[in-house]
């Protein structure tokens, strides 16, 4: 491991510690939101760092994975103190304000143009429906890792605002997308239903068996069914194709591009 990808590391994380604390608001709203989403890069980094390491990857390639997940929401502290949401359509794509924020303040540019390059294009393409293409299979991959992790523990952090349905039923085109395993686009969210649609649909975007199994263990699939409109032989047939390819996924083996 190369003593400058490891310094930076570190130096990042002193860093993003202090840039996080400088957002706490006497707000209780903003507050909450800034404490969870320090809790929520916590989380992302380990993931992204375990998930590396299962690949395979040692020394400067696991610290770049680890980077990545530090500052991956580096975004979200400005959007929610300046828009009071977490919503891109209405407000700004958080990942793009990262990457200013990570400019603005050169917080990668001593690194080596082939490190910055990959962790640009594993930010930028966090947050976005599919990534777009790679110039290379390396930067492939570290969008892939950090895809996993983030997604990983956004089942765990909206777990808490899970609720049965409220009546107001799933779109029919999102049923038509979810039947076919395909993805949605958020601007088209119309409902509560629609939302806990588009979650449990985000499983056909995991990359490796080794977050789908961990998605699996914690039980966010089988909570989300049991939160969706009963009686919908649309919903029932997507879900019985998304359990089949839960588990044809959990089955195979995971490789580093």
């Amino acid at each position: 491991m190369t003593e400058e990808l490891l310094h930076a590391l570190t130096r990042l994380e002193t860093w993003m510690r202090q840039y996080m604390k400088s957002w706490y608001n006497e707000a209780e709203d903003i507050q909450q939101a800034i404490r969870m989403k320090e809790e929520h890069t916590a989380r992302v980094r380990g993931y992204a760092r375990e998930l590396s390491e299962h690949l395979g990857l040692t020394g400067d390639d696991v610290v770049r994975a680890e980077i990545m997940g530090l500052l991956h929401d580096v975004g979200r502290f400005r959007q929610f103190t300046v828009y009071r949401t977490f919503n891109d359509a209405q407000s700004e794509d958080h990942a793009a304000l990262g990457l200013k924020t990570i400019a603005a303040e050169g917080l990668i540019s001593n690194l080596p143009e082939k490190d910055r390059e990959l962790i640009k294009f594993a930010i930028w393409n966090h947050n976005k429906k599919e990534i777009e293409a790679a110039p290379d299979k390396t930067s492939l991959m570290y969008a892939k890792i950090l895809r996993d992790a983030d997604k990983l523990d956004i089942y765990h952090v909206l777990e808490p605002f899970l609720h049965p349905s409220d009546g107001s039923g799933v779109s029919p085109d999102f049923v038509d997308r979810f039947v076919a395993g395909e993805q949605c686009d958020y601007t088209m969210i119309r409902t509560m239903d629609d939302r806990k649609l588009v979650r449990l649909m985000w499983v056909y975007d995991i990359n490796y068996a080794w977050t789908m199994q961990r998605v699996l263990e914690r039980g966010y699939v089988d909570k989300i069914v049991s939160c969706l409109p009963k009686g919908s032989a649309g919903i029932d047939e997507g879900v019985r194709k998304l359990r089949l390819y839960v588990k044809e996924k959990c089955a195979s083996v995971d490789k580093a591009e």
